[in-house]
């Protein structure tokens, strides 16, 4: 099948939207680690608007920091790729230019060092997921900020601004303090320079993004007339917030439709734990309960009323910022989360549970027990996904914990069975449960009712709790 590429992009089909620039006068200003889905739905689109607009600086060099597979899509297609907007029956599509090429980091790590420390590059973006922060190796993400940036102060070249893009509170911080990590010992000058004139500004980003499938590829053949291996299906809402400090040159994000502020946290707060909370939960349970798709999952009234009381008790935790209407907020998400065109799988949202927790649930959990408040919902969330973790769902079919503390939890657990024991056992991890929550007794002892009811009964049963909202 022909390839969507530079040579087929003008035979398109009518109807759908192209690059309004010439990609040959296109520069490279931004670097991005994780080359994925999100990314390309995400933050290359905005970077495409800047394109469109005139603004040429700013041409995309995605690196993948493992496999070869967004190289392997993308490269000979040119960049190019498709993103599918859809809602319900609405389906718009744009091809965006702005990924000039993908470099795979195991292969050629020298080259991805010398992108990063170029002097066309302005700004390095990085959706690694929440686990790609617990390395400063050489060959991690920030392991290769370190050296790029090394590089540069060598060279008199001033430093990029590096934006971590991944659901964590204080996602600039954090990055910041991987890449002094990762700055090789007794080089002080080195790790001063990186303190004082490196801008890590902290962002909050959204945009539900599914997994593509073959499906998704044949029906979007079928419109375009061409294959494209690399395309991306997502919904209507994008946002970004930036925390308004960089090091340098920058495009006109705001008429790109970026939210700058001089605070992110209570965009990022409200995100995590609105949003992203409310996935998690409908992830374990619906997973649980046999439901492969989000939009199936709202659709049941008890599962509803279960999200909605979660949101209740969420939004009592937090101090939402000027401009967040929080009433609004939500009923966008359930809107967005009922959306049947994203084929939105409750089995990718469950991937990584240990390192999603402690933001989305967890902390809003502790913040109403300081408050001697209960948290039913919330509590009910992560007794499902200890459940999750048991590996198989209520309809006996088994799933792999996809976890990066898989093999912990596994240990852990041991060959534990009762509710009371398997609560114990997860608890005790402190890469996940702080001290101060697994000590509070009131909790242990929902978490352990929720659990003897989601092995007895199943998760259905425990979504009827919330029926009568």
């Amino acid at each position: 099948m022909t390839r969507l590429s530079t040579a087929t992009l003008p035979g398109l089909r009518a109807g759908i939207e192209r690059p309004r620039y010439d990609r040959a006068g296109v520069r490279t200003g931004v670097v991005h680690l994780g080359i994925g889905a999100f990314h390309r739905a995400h933050q290359a689109f905005f970077f495409e608007h800047a394109l469109n607009a005139g603004d040429l600086r700013w041409g995309v060099t995605g690196a993948s920091l493992r496999s070869p597979a967004a190289h392997e899509a993308l490269a000979p297609q040119d960049g190019l790729y498709s993103v599918v907007t859809r809602d319900g029956a609405d389906e718009r599509v744009q091809v965006v230019g702005a990924v000039r090429d993908v470099l795979v980091a195991p292969q050629d790590p020298a080259a991805l060092v010398a992108r990063l420390a170029a002097r066309d590059t302005h700004i390095v973006t990085l959706t690694i997921t929440e686990k790609g922060y617990a390395s400063s190796a050489s060959d991690s993400a920030a392991g290769y900020l370190a050296a790029a940036l090394a590089q540069r102060r060598a060279n008199g070249i001033d430093p990029f601004t590096a934006i971590s893009c991944d659901n964590l509170s204080d996602n600039g911080g954090r990055l910041k303090q991987a890449v002094l990590a990762a700055v090789p010992k007794g080089d002080l000058a080195l790790a001063d320079w990186i303190e004082h004139q490196v801008a890590f500004p902290s962002s909050m980003v959204d945009r539900i993004v599914p997994a593509t499938l073959e499906d998704d590829i044949a029906r979007l053949t079928a419109r375009i007339g061409v294959e494209d291996r690399a395309m991306v299906k997502t919904e209507p809402f994008r946002q970004w917030v930036i925390e308004d400090r960089f090091s340098g040159p920058r495009p006109d994000l705001s008429a790109a439709g970026v939210q700058l502020t001089a605070d992110v946290a209570p965009w990022e707060e409200a995100k995590l734990r609105l949003l992203n909370g409310s996935h998690s939960a409908i992830a374990y349970l619906g997973g649980l309960a046999g439901i492969d798709f989000v939009h199936e999952v709202i659709a049941l009234p008890a599962a509803r009323a279960l999200v909605e009381t979660l949101m209740d008790e969420t939004a009592a935790t937090l101090a939402p910022p000027p401009g967040l209407d929080l009433p609004a907020y939500r009923a966008a998400l359930l809107a967005r989360f009922a959306n049947p065109a994203l084929q939105h799988r409750t089995r990718q949202i469950a991937m990584d549970g240990s390192q999603k927790l402690p933001q989305r649930l967890l902390a809003p959990i502790l913040a109403r027990l300081d408050r001697g408040r209960a948290a039913p919902a919330l509590t009910l969330a992560v007794a499902a996904w200890m459940a999750w973790t048991g590996g198989r769902n209520d309809l006996g079919a088994v799933h792999g914990v996809e976890d990066p503390l898989a093999m912990v939890i596994a240990d852990a657990l041991g060959n534990a069975t009762a509710p009371e024991d398997r609560v114990a056992a997860l608890l005790s991890l402190r890469q996940i449960f702080p001290a101060r929550l697994a000590d509070e007794q009131a909790f242990r002892k929902a978490l352990i009712a929720d659990l003897a009811l989601l092995q007895d009964q199943g998760a259905r049963a425990a979504f009827e709790r919330f029926s009568g909202r």
